[in-house]
């Protein structure tokens, strides 16, 4: 009984939020709103003495956003932007965490692409990380639910994400894992 208790009154910090790899102090900049939850967990990592940042598309996500930081008690700074076309000063974040990055770069050509993450790779220090998270592998009753998600076939013959990053210019890049859902990319701006 005490062990059961134990391990109920601590909650465990999502899969996604340890994966970004995101510490207190550091400058991160989110790209998407994805899963609001996750949004919001990953703006209260760098606490006071960093910085939040979030990017959208448009004034719809940025509201939702807002809601999202207000109720949480968040201080994030929210732009809307394209992709390609970051309002942001040159090498001013350690991380940059872009949300369902398949569905964001999958309808946009090859030199978009490239073009969206460039951009990315711009704002981030020397040293800094980007972290890409997908939709990956459904388990447990989401794959009873959803079943296999069918695969963007011209984006993933194209060489998906993992290429897009080293074409935009990251090196290391690798993917960090594929579990509870999501596919973790990693790319490190050298």
């Amino acid at each position: 009984m005490r062990r059961f208790l134990r391990k109920s009154s601590v909650e465990r910090e999502p899969l996604a939020v340890t994966m970004t790899g995101v510490r207190m102090g550091e400058r991160v900049l989110q790209i998407g709103l994805g899963d609001a939850r996750l949004t919001s967990m990953l703006a209260a990592k760098p606490g006071l003495s960093g910085h939040a940042a979030l990017v959208v598309r448009d004034e719809g996500e940025a509201e939702r956003a807002r809601a999202v930081a207000s109720e949480s008690g968040l201080l994030v700074d929210v732009h809307i932007a394209p992709m390609h076309a970051l309002p942001l000063a040159d090498r001013a974040f350690d991380v940059v965490i872009v949300h369902d990055a398949a569905a964001a770069l999958a309808p946009l050509d090859a030199r978009m692409r490239v073009q969206a993450i460039a951009d990315s790779h711009r704002v981030l220090r020397p040293g800094g990380r980007m972290v890409a998270l997908e939709p990956g592998t459904p388990t447990g009753l989401l794959a009873k639910l959803r079943g296999a998600q069918p695969p963007d076939t011209a984006y993933n013959a194209s060489g998906g994400t993992l290429a897009t990053l080293q074409a935009a210019g990251f090196k290391a890049v690798r993917l960090l894992a594929d579990r509870d859902g999501y596919r973790f990319f990693e790319g490190l701006k050298t």
